[in-house]
């Protein structure tokens, strides 16, 4: 029922403990504001609980019209563009593409294509800088592994940072995700990171200190390109 109410306001399902303790602590502190200190002053107690509203919103987006390209699975700053040995589920070297989300970024999360999870791993850590070179590998993080249709894997990393203190990842093993389709969110200030195997033949369509949309922007294409197969 809550999730419910909060996606008819534009509210991240996943913010519902949040977003009412953040009101019963704001309605408070403005009722005592009123009653102890001065009427007028009381609604600036009301400006943390906006704050929060503005934080978890979740925003609809079009995903666009290219089937075979790989979209941002998150709102922020596109922050390094590598290539990497990729996370064990990988198996191999990979192209990484990892975005930064501030605070005042939307955090949710968004699959970047179609596929069925095989690997979903918690894996405790470091709340370093999420702009800090350390923390893909030393932050708490949740790794997202989707196989397509074609045998490709692809994998989502949600990492946290300095105010990052909570990973939300809904998907199940076994569960065929949509593209674009919300799966989990970050809360407080984070990095998502986006690895595809480098044999695939994806192009980078972004480039570094670009600004994403999760679920909208187009991060790699790969038009008439045959995919090589990955192992299940």
């Amino acid at each position: 029922m809550m999730g419910r109410i909060l996606k008819a306001l534009g509210l991240a399902e996943y913010g519902g403990d949040e977003l009412f303790i953040g009101s019963l602590a704001c309605g408070a502190v403005a009722a005592v504001i009123y009653l102890q200190v001065t009427p007028y002053a009381a609604p600036l107690a009301l400006l943390p609980w906006l704050l929060l509203v503005w934080f978890f919103r979740d925003p609809e987006r079009r995903l666009p019209d290219a089937p075979e390209a790989m979209i941002s699975p998150a709102d922020g700053r596109v922050f390094d563009i590598e290539e990497v040995d990729g996370p064990p589920y990988m198996g191999g070297r990979a192209l990484r593409i990892g975005i930064f989300l501030s605070p005042l970024d939307v955090h949710i999360n968004r699959v970047p294509c179609e596929g069925v999870v095989q690997h979903v791993h918690h894996q405790t850590g470091e709340f370093l800088p999420a702009y800090n070179p350390k923390a893909p590998d030393r932050n708490e993080s949740v790794e997202l592994g989707l196989l397509t249709a074609e045998g490709l894997k692809v994998l989502v990393k949600q990492i946290t940072g300095v105010l990052a203190r909570r990973i939300v990842c809904k998907a199940q093993l076994g569960a065929r995700l949509d593209r674009g389709a919300r799966y989990g969110m970050i809360k407080f200030g984070s990095r998502t990171e986006i690895y595809v195997p480098l044999t695939a033949g994806y192009r980078i369509a972004v480039k570094v200190g670009e600004r994403v949309r999760g679920g909208e922007t187009i991060l790699l294409t790969r038009e008439g390109h045959a995919p090589a197969k990955e192992g299940v």
